[in-house]
């Protein structure tokens, strides 16, 4: 799950990371109460989107950067009006863009030096790991790219946690000496408490900044948090934005099903991750294109094969159905069952191949056939694939 900048910043703030003072605004009527919160000068006005890239982004009315430095509050009123409402398009969102609905207004901070800081999973140590770099800002991937000599990692062990040698590396590192060192060795390890107590998937700040006056700050924050974790964490589910989702995304969640919406026109219905992505590799090899990833699950029930069904013809690009499942502990006649009644209630007019293999498949199998209903069988993954590419391409 993913929150908005002033969402995170705030986070940040209740773990003792320090933020430049801002304040956040949903109407026009509101920005008056919020830049009253901050002090007279320089102002920084910035679109809340669940995308990066915002300052470079252009509004599709023209209007370029989702990020302004203001020279007043007057001239940030004025430039959150255009803002607000309107849809920004950046690197991250597609051509489509993101509708601007929340603004937030920060002091303009006088900035010595950007720096880059993240701590996320390193899958591969299974520990938690802290990138950073002396390159921080907006060119970061490029710095990636690039000069990837100049990013650096620290892993850390989680049974003991965040160790001083470790910050001390990652200060020295970074170049802080002095009282910079001081403010930047608090940063970091209230940053790692708060990656560790909330369950986040990630915490990026980019950029992290320092001041003339030896001030280090964290100027923005990206923060994402593990879904399986959020049960644990009721105060940040509440921080959840439907509004930047897909609703086909949302609407798949509240029926326990994992959705991700692709660019295809091959909807897939499959159980388990694993099944899930070598069918839509096996649709991409035999010339189709995958319209999402959708998995059901291990024991999905006829209810939820029907929301499937609804949820994929939500989308209108879909031109095919492709429904492959293996049985393991799922019963291939209870997933047929759900098929046969989901075709009925949707009045399903589009191609739908269906391959079932494992649990109690004669009894699937025997129940799509006498349903009387259009439903193509495939005899194994490849050929049901194969099938449903040129069903879609007739009828195109």
């Amino acid at each position: 799950m993913n929150i908005h900048e002033y969402q995170a910043k705030a986070l940040l703030e209740k773990f003792g990371v320090p933020i430049p003072k801002g304040a956040a605004a949903k109407t026009p009527e509101e920005f008056i109460n919020a830049l009253t919160e901050l002090p007279e000068g320089p102002t920084m006005v910035k679109s809340q989107i669940h995308a990066g890239g915002r300052g470079k982004g252009t509004f599709t009315d023209g209007y370029k950067g989702g990020v302004k430095f203001c020279k007043s509050k007057a001239d940030a009123k004025e430039v959150a009006a255009r803002m607000l409402g309107n849809t920004l398009v950046t690197a991250q969102t597609g051509p489509a863009g993101r509708k601007v609905q929340t603004i937030y207004f920060t002091v303009a901070s006088d900035i010595k030096k950007e720096y880059y800081l993240a701590i996320l999973l390193d899958r591969v140590a299974s520990r938690p790991v802290i990138v950073a770099s002396t390159e921080g800002g907006v060119e970061i991937e490029k710095v990636a790219h690039e000069t990837p000599e100049k990013i650096f990692k620290v892993v850390v062990d989680p049974a003991y946690g965040l160790a001083d040698f470790q910050v001390r590396e990652l200060v020295t590192r970074l170049g802080f000496a002095g009282n910079e060192a001081k403010n930047a060795s608090k940063l970091i390890r209230c940053l790692y408490a708060m990656y560790w107590e909330t369950d986040a998937a990630m915490v990026e700040v980019n950029p992290l900044i320092s001041t003339p006056s030896g001030e280090v700050l964290a100027l923005d924050a990206k923060v994402s948090f593990d879904d399986n974790s959020l049960f644990r964490h009721p105060e940040i589910v509440t921080l959840r934005d439907l509004n930047e989702e897909d609703p086909k995304e949302v609407e798949a969640s509240k029926h326990s099903l994992n959705y991700i919406a692709l660019d295809g026109n091959i909807a897939c219905l499959v159980n388990g991750a694993g099944l899930a992505m070598s069918t839509m590799d096996i649709i991409k090899h035999f010339g189709g294109s995958p319209a999402n990833f959708l998995d059901v699950g291990g024991g999905a029930t006829r209810s939820q094969v029907v929301a499937a069904f609804k949820i994929i013809l939500g989308d209108p690009n879909v031109q095919g159905i492709f429904v492959n499942i293996f049985g393991g502990i799922m019963d291939c006649n209870v997933i047929a069952t759900g098929i046969v009644e989901a075709v009925r209630e949707v009045g399903l007019k589009l191609p739908l191949v269906v391959r079932l293999e494992g649990n109690n498949v004669e009894a699937g199998k025997a129940t799509l056939a006498s349903s009387g209903l259009t439903i193509v069988s495939g005899d194994s993954m490849a050929d049901a694939a194969q099938k449903i590419v040129k069903l879609v391409a007739a009828a195109a």
